[in-house]
């Protein structure tokens, strides 16, 4: 099935129906400099919701438990998946080895001076970089991006215009999201911390990954590849 004829396919699918953030979103016809962002959570939650796969809804994934909360607007972007080719990439780059991907869209912190009091929304993001996060030996890349036009953050162009403070700040939060202060056993490690030239490495390798497994409507619709 050719582009051209997918995308009228979906294109009246969009009349009828709302789009799927995962799937019926591309990914931006500038990605990787600019990427679409599905937001699922903001700063202010104190409930972490995150996307039901098969029906695009915002679901309830668990309360915060715990004082630490999202320093940004935190999401995916929509047409990646993180499997295979991001799992060799993190492997090339760590020297790990039997990682593996896990199986999810590629999260993204989205940094703005402007408050969004709300998730379950789009914007345009720009990545300036990234945390390589293992999770339980599976590759949880966090993409950091600079909301598109921001008029503070805008002038940032790679992870090293971030302050140390700020940076440590987002890797003390993923490091401890899941888990209670002082627990022993942590499941997250962050082993890297790379610029915005790897960030499009790991966006591309994502797209990939997401190509490969729903590349035509078929495999998009089949329940049991969702």
């Amino acid at each position: 099935m050719n582009d051209k004829h997918l995308e009228e396919i979906w294109g009246k699918i969009r009349l009828l129906m709302k789009s799927h953030p995962w799937h019926g979103v591309p990914i931006g016809k500038e990605f990787p400099k600019i990427v679409t962002t599905y937001i699922e959570i903001v700063p202010t939650d104190t409930v972490k919701y995150e996307i039901e796969k098969q029906s695009g809804f915002l679901k309830v994934d668990r309360p915060q438990k715990y004082s630490n909360i999202c320093p940004t607007p935190y999401g995916f972007i929509p047409q990646t998946l993180c499997s295979v080719n991001v799992a060799d990439y993190c492997m090339e780059r760590t020297g790990r080895k039997e990682i593996i991907g896990d199986n999810d869209p590629l999260d993204i912190c989205v940094i703005t001076e402007k408050v969004l009091n709300h998730s379950n929304i789009l914007l345009q993001a720009i990545p300036i970089g990234g945390l390589r996060m293992i999770d339980n030996n599976e590759a949880d890349d966090k993409i950091i991006a600079i909301m598109k036009d921001d008029a503070i953050f805008s002038r940032w162009k790679d992870i090293a215009d971030c302050s140390d403070s700020f940076v440590e700040r987002l890797k003390h939060y993923f490091l401890t999201y899941k888990d209670a202060p002082g627990s022993e056993g942590k499941r997250c490690e962050i082993v890297n911390v790379y610029g915005r030239e790897e960030a499009y490495k790991v966006i591309e390798a994502s797209n990939k990954d997401y190509l490969n497994k729903y590349s035509d409507l078929s495999n998009l619709l089949d329940r049991e590849g969702i």
